[in-house]
């Protein structure tokens, strides 16, 4: 977060339902009753109604003017095209929505209704996010995907039709059965669909998704044997590199790649360090507070039946200068313009981050940071090994500074 006002703010709502959960999923979604959407959605607007009273009882700035607005989950397009209005008709009647805001909805590949996406188009939404991670049918299949690849290309079509041409295409590198074949297959689709915007990611090992857990258990279920290695993963996100960027989608920032005018701003909201309000399931903020100079973090519930019986107590956390300046070095890195050192200077002063070049000259020597005297980013090595290297930014106890940050592990946000 940038030093100094900012006037405008951008806002992510959680969705958390699907119609089945991924193998690979370590978001707060799942499979829910319908019944519970339309209670969701009344939640949603209610924390909207009152979060000027909290911002004033916290202190910090919540401008009113907004100009990204990002529906993410779970699977945003299940909600009936009536609670999609009412939510946004929430979202107006709390904010001031920017005439050319940037409003984007993520989708799943076969998942959206003719009656949804007209919704979506009279609600605003002028950019969508489809999860495709795979467009060879075998591998969406035993991941726990609904979709085949002409579904994707149907909805490709029937989105450009209603007028919606700022697309995101998901591919995930490293899932069970992929092959150097079947990911070029894959990356060839992507290139075909003409799409504006990509985002690409290695899949993600951990305890908060079934297929992670059977993996670290050395067992079989979901194929977990057929994950390919990390070598292999790494060599198909330098060829996603390589095959995006002759196409003309230029990698901007770790996982995701534009043609020129079409990043994504509510991301980059994110890695520039500006204010955003998170609202909904397991959802995160970041304001800065009336002094301007400290931060306020703050983590929502994943718990979706304590969500829907009403306002719960939101985890908060204000950051020290010093964590802030490790954020503004390990988020914005991220960024392939990578950091202006004079900008982190100018923010936190020379003395204090002295220490953190000393860091960046020990890298450079590595081979995991380039610097050219004013600016520093990370190389096509440090970029497969990016954790490692923010971790060398982090004070003692300031890993948890991770949680609650988007980082796009199997989706475009993260969140």
């Amino acid at each position: 977060m940038v030093s100094g006002p900012d006037k405008s703010l951008g806002i992510y709502i959680s969705i958390p339902f699907c119609r089945s959960k991924c193998t690979y999923c370590n978001f707060a979604s799942g499979v829910y009753p319908a019944s519970d959407h339309a209670r969701y959605v009344e939640r949603l607007i209610e924390d909207m109604a009152g979060i000027g009273a909290w911002a004033a009882q916290m202190d910090v700035v919540l401008p009113r003017s907004v100009d990204t607005v990002y529906l993410g989950g779970g699977t945003p397009s299940l909600l009936e095209p009536d609670l999609l209005k009412r939510l946004f008709a929430g979202i107006r009647s709390e904010f001031a929505l920017d005439e050319n805001a940037e409003i984007t909805m993520e989708c799943a590949p076969g998942q959206l209704a003719d009656e949804t996406l007209e919704a979506m188009v009279g609600c605003g939404v002028n950019r969508v996010s489809l999860g495709v991670q795979s467009f060879v049918d075998r591998e969406a299949q035993v991941s726990g995907r609904l979709h085949g690849h002409a579904m994707v290309e149907d909805d490709v079509r029937r989105l450009r039709a209603a007028g919606i041409t700022n697309l995101n295409l998901d591919l995930i590198a490293g899932l069970a059965g992929q092959t150097f074949g079947s990911w070029e297959e894959s990356l060839t689709a992507l290139v075909d669909c003409g799409t504006p915007h990509a985002s690409v990611y290695m899949l993600e090992v951990d305890e908060d998704s079934r297929l992670g857990r059977e993996m670290l258990a050395g067992g079989v279920r979901y194929f977990a044997g057929l994950v390919p290695t990390d070598d292999a993963m790494a060599q198909m996100y330098e060829r996603a590199i390589e095959r995006l960027g002759a196409a003309g989608l230029a990698q901007y920032e770790i996982s995701n790649f534009a043609l020129p005018g079409f990043l994504s701003l509510h991301n980059c909201r994110y890695w520039e360090r500006r204010p955003y309000l998170g609202l909904g399931l397991d959802a995160s903020s970041a304001l800065r507070a009336e002094d301007g100079e400290a931060v306020l973090r703050t983590t929502t519930t994943d718990d979706l039946k304590a969500y829907l019986s009403g306002p719960q107590p939101v985890e908060t956390g204000w950051l020290s200068r010093g964590q802030q300046q490790e954020e503004a070095w390990f988020l914005g890195l991220r960024l392939n313009a990578g950091v202006e050192v004079a900008a982190v200077e100018r923010e936190f002063g020379s003395e204090a981050v002295g220490a953190a070049m000393e860091v960046v000259r020990r890298l450079v020597k590595d081979g995991l940071l380039e610097f050219d005297g004013s600016r520093v980013w990370l190389t096509a090595r440090g970029r497969l090994i990016s954790n490692d290297v923010f971790g060398e930014f982090l004070g003692m106890g300031c890993e948890e500074l991770f949680c609650g940050v988007p980082d796009g592990k199997s989706g475009e946000t993260g969140v």
